[in-house]
Order: structure tokens, then C-alpha cells, then sequence
């Protein structure tokens, strides 16, 4: 197989993550790596935001974690009986936004294709990922306008997903078995 192909199969979410940082220059290849993502009439409507403060991580994942105890608490008692980590030790985190563009043509496709670049180099550049939507109830609570403004959120742009970063704390898991029956081929 080559590399690209090893990175697909072997990424898993990583849910143990170690507090060991990662390198700048290995963050910002990851970050990089988001901005070859295509998009629909080349209007790349997101922003990527790399968070590396553990005061700024410790404070989505405590803003984040009210919120949804708040506003889902069916969900908060879930996370709570899986260790009750939100971002899960993580000790980076890439915040992805974006922003709303006219037409038929909606962005969300985007930024999806973006959040994958981004999980599969890491993945190649030895660095495990969750992609996680729960982050967003750190946007939405109370505090979440000057969090937004502190993490530098440019006007008009609002939280999509993150993509946590780390180096696994435990085992590797492995990745979930695919279902070729999900193919069809016409021919």
C-alpha cells in the first residue's frame, strides 16, 4: 500500500490521550495540511484555529462540559459514565470555523473534507485524532462570546468541529472494521 492509503486504514478516534505536547512544526504541517483541502468554487470558507494553552483547552473543556450538562443532560450523563472528559487529555486541539457563503452551494461539505485532511495528516505524521462535534457546547453557553473573541474567532465565522491531537496514553485501538457490502459498483 503506500502512505496516504496506511494512514486511511490504521486512523482510529483517539479517546487517551497523553499530556506529552506536540511539536510546533508538527502542528503546523497538520494545520497546513487543512489548507490543500478543496472546496466549492475554491471559496475555502473556514478558518482553522490551533489550540495549544492548557488554560484555553481546560477552559472550552469546563465551559463545554456545563453546557451540555445544561443543555443535554442525557449526553452529559453518558460522557460522565465514559470518564467524564470532554476533549479526553488532550493536549492540542485544532478548532475548525466557518463561515456562511451564498447560493445553493452550502459549506459544511467543506469543512468536512477539511476535518478529514486534517485527522489523516496527523495520522501519517504519527499523531493520534478524535474529530469531535461535543466541543461545540463550549460556543454556546454563557462566557462563550468572550472564549470566542480570546481564541481569536474572526466575525461571521462560527464553530463547526474540532479535531483533538495527541499521542495515545494506552494501547492503540484499532480501527473500525469497514463493511465493503456499503459499495455498490455499477458497471
Amino acid at each position: 500500500m503506500n502512505a496516504v492509503l496506511d494512514a486511511i486504514h490504521q486512523r482510529y478516534s483517539c479517546r487517551h490521550f497523553q499530556p506529552t505536547p506536540i511539536p510546533a512544526e508538527t502542528l503546523a504541517a497538520i494545520a497546513e495540511a487543512g489548507l490543500h483541502a478543496p472546496s466549492a468554487t475554491d471559496r475555502q470558507p473556514w478558518r482553522i484555529i490551533c489550540v495549544t494553552d492548557p488554560e484555553a483547552i481546560a477552559d472550552i473543556e469546563q465551559a463545554g462540559f456545563a453546557t451540555l450538562k445544561e443543555m443535554d443532560p442525557a449526553g452529559y450523563d453518558r460522557i460522565v459514565g465514559r470518564g467524564g472528559r470532554l476533549l479526553y487529555g488532550s493536549p492540542a486541539l485544532i478548532l475548525l470555523l466557518q463561515q456562511e457563503v451564498g447560493g445553493l452551494v452550502k459549506p459544511d461539505l467543506d469543512t468536512g473534507i477539511l476535518t478529514a485532511h486534517i485527522a489523516l495528516a496527523a495520522q501519517g505524521l504519527g499523531v493520534n485524532s478524535c474529530i469531535a462535534a461535543l466541543t461545540a457546547y463550549a460556543f454556546e453557553g454563557p462566557g462563550s462570546d468572550e472564549r470566542k473573541q480570546r481564541l481569536g474567532f474572526p466575525e461571521g465565522f462560527h464553530f463547526v468541529v474540532s479535531v483533538l491531537l495527541g499521542y495515545e496514553s494506552g494501547e492503540p485501538k484499532a480501527p473500525h472494521a469497514p463493511d465493503p457490502s456499503k459499495i455498490i459498483t455499477v458497471a
